[in-house]
């Protein structure tokens, strides 16, 4: 193989290079194929004896030897036949037996020759052998070669992608799963595993995105403005206490107690008719004790009942009558409460109730079976005075406004069922959800998933995994208003830690796209295992970057702030070098970012594109 050309001069771990005539060209051919000259920031070969020293290119000048004639007609300076170009090396490592191993203790001789870097040297420098299964995004924007990813360690791991609008991050992260569902491993991994991207801006919802058909794939659409898809949720999940605790923004003194309390009862309760026994119960105290409970507790259990559909006399006159602090009702010439008692008729009528409220209970929703509930066990606990009123009914408002906003969107399931309703690739697309439901949902759904996932490993049945994808991550990881008072952005960070820091154990990892990682809690960032860096220029997210990645080194630290469309920087636990990459943007399949081209809009005559 032919050289560029030769060391002429060592200092430490640079090395400068004089470059031979053939060098100067911008490509030429090389054992027969095309080649990009060398540029800064490549790697370069230097033999020496049997060792493989590699390098990149730090810096080049050239100086031009040709004599002139101070004729213009004549002039033979600066042809690629009159320049010397000199170009410095850094030394990164040494192949030895198939092997790179970082190192700066091997110093090039004089007189040592520099080749260019084959592939298969690229593929050792990158840490990938030559049996691992890999996928391949793009080519080196340096060498001009295809840079390989090794399968395995990209996706059991964490992984960031990071860049400004416009850069190119949505097209690198449709790419990488793209490849991984077009791999050998495909039917493998539909049956195995199962992938969620949170969806903020409807990106990845078109037709056989990713590569995946309608067969292996499902979009929940996610719409507050009007019908939509629901999100699975399962039962045991949802109405966790503790859960609920945050959905309501419960205060602890008070009202945290009530709702563990209440939700005790609430599992306690296996069908419509048992929960129809217990609330006519409750109505036989208050009727019974009426003397000594607060007597707007009767006005309320009879509101209540009316709200859901159950009608009757006895309900409507229920209240009405006080004759000097004894209740009575009539129902014509029959008397159905007499002296604080239940006459035989009260008692009939009170069965016709029981079956009204039994079949109206039965035919509400989960989440209204819940408000409903959760209405009885405050006139419960506040009819004889034992807990203040005026401590739950801000909760209560609370609760009527978050369980409104999730019962048009939230679909509640069994625990069994959750294997069902998902399929191995799942979009959840809020693009047209209010700013309430993007923070609630992905918090939920993750957590559900995660905590199913948990409990399959906890069995040692390590039989798939599961892949959680969030794009524009900023949007729910944001750690500024941390520990300021808002309980469920607490909570949510909380749990993403988790996540991040136990889930890998258990299978389960999770994939950050965002235009600000400044932004994003960095304890998430700091446990992410590779990354993929676009073009970035906010003095806070690059800090951030340096302050995380030890593996990122000064040379790419200096490139991100000016790389091209669709160019990143690819370091991590997976590559043992940095690598600058070229992602190959797609034809056809890919999410929907791409930039507006304001002059085919103004030229377009089709009023039925106009957005308004």
């Amino acid at each position: 193989m032919e050289s560029l050309g030769v060391i002429v001069g060592v200092d430490g771990d640079i090395s400068q290079v004089g470059m031979y005539n053939m060098s100067n060209e911008t490509s030429y051919l090389w054992d027969g194929e095309l080649v990009a000259a060398p540029k800064v920031g490549a790697f370069l070969t230097i033999n020496q004896n049997d060792i493989k020293i590699i390098a990149t290119v730090v810096s080049e000048k050239i100086m031009d030897q040709q004599n002139t004639v101070k004729s213009k007609q004549f002039d033979n300076r600066y042809s690629p036949s009159s320049i010397n170009r000199i170009i410095l090396l850094k030394t990164q490592g040494v192949i030895e037996n198939s092997r790179f191993k970082l190192t700066s203790r091997y110093v090039p001789m004089i007189g040592n020759e520099v080749i260019i870097t084959t592939s298969s040297e690229l593929r050792i420098i990158y840490g990938i052998d030559s049996n691992e299964p890999t996928i391949s995004i793009g080519e080196s924007v340096r060498e001009g070669e295809r840079i390989y990813l090794p399968i395995n360690k990209f996706f059991a791991s964490h992984i960031g992608i990071f860049g400004n609008t416009g850069s190119g991050k949505s097209n690198t992260l449709h790419k990488l799963y793209l490849e991984l569902f077009k791999s050998q491993y495909k039917e493998q991994i539909f049956e195995k595993s199962k992938f969620f991207v949170i969806d903020f801006n409807g990106e990845y919802t078109q037709e056989n995105q990713f590569g995946v058909n309608k067969n292996y794939r499902k979009v929940f659409n996610i719409n507050t403005r009007s019908s939509g898809d629901k999100i699975p949720i399962t039962k045991e999940y949802l109405f966790n206490p503790d859960i609920l605790a945050i959905l309501f923004d419960a205060r602890p003194a008070t009202q945290i107690p009530f709702l563990r309390s209440a939700m005790r009862k609430y599992k306690e309760i296996h069908s419509a008719q048992d929960f129809s026994n217990i609330e006519i119960g409750l109505l036989k105290s208050l009727l019974l004790n009426f003397k000594s409970i607060e007597f707007r507790a009767l006005e309320e259990w009879t509101e209540i009942v009316n709200s859901i559909g159950v009608k009757s006399y006895f309900l409507d006159e229920l209240g009405s009558i006080n004759n000097y602090g004894n209740l009575e009702i009539f129902n014509g010439s029959y008397n159905l409460l007499k002296e604080g008692r239940l006459t035989n008729e009260g008692n009939e009528i009170l069965k016709q109730i029981n079956e009204k409220l039994n079949y109206c209970y039965g035919r509400l929703s989960e989440i209204s079976k819940l408000r409903i509930f959760l209405q009885f066990q405050r006139i419960y606990v506040s009819a004889w005075k034992s807990t203040n009123i005026e401590f739950l009914n801000p909760l209560f408002k609370r609760i009527e406004v978050a369980l409104n906003s999730l019962e048009p969107i939230i679909k509640l399931i069994e625990k069994n069922e959750i294997g069902d309703v998902f399929k191995c690739l799942n979009v959840i697309n809020l693009i047209n959800s209010n700013q309430e439901i993007k923070r609630v949902v992905p918090m939920m759904l993750s957590k559900m998933i995660y905590d199913e996932q948990k409990q399959v490993y906890s069995t040692n049945k390590r039989i798939g995994t599961c892949h959680l994808i969030i794009d524009e991550a900023h949007n729910i990881l944001n750690s500024e208003y941390r520990n300021n008072g808002d309980s469920w952005q607490d909570y949510r960070l909380s749990v993403f830690e988790e996540i991040i820091k136990e889930g890998r154990k258990f299978g389960f990892f999770l994939t950050l796209s965002s235009q600000r990682p400044a932004d994003i809690s960095p304890t998430i960032i700091s446990q992410l295992h590779n990354f993929f860096i676009h073009r970035l220029v906010n003095d806070n997210d690059l800090q951030m970057l340096a302050n995380t990645m030890p593996t990122l080194d000064r040379n790419s630290y200096k490139e991100i702030s000016s790389l091209g469309q669709g160019e990143a920087v690819v370091t991590g636990n997976a590559m043992k070098v940095p690598a600058l990459l070229k992602v190959d943007k797609e034809k056809h399949v890919r999410p929907k970012s791409d930039d507006l081209i304001l002059t085919d809009l103004w030229s377009s005559n089709n009023e039925n594109e106009l957005p308004f």
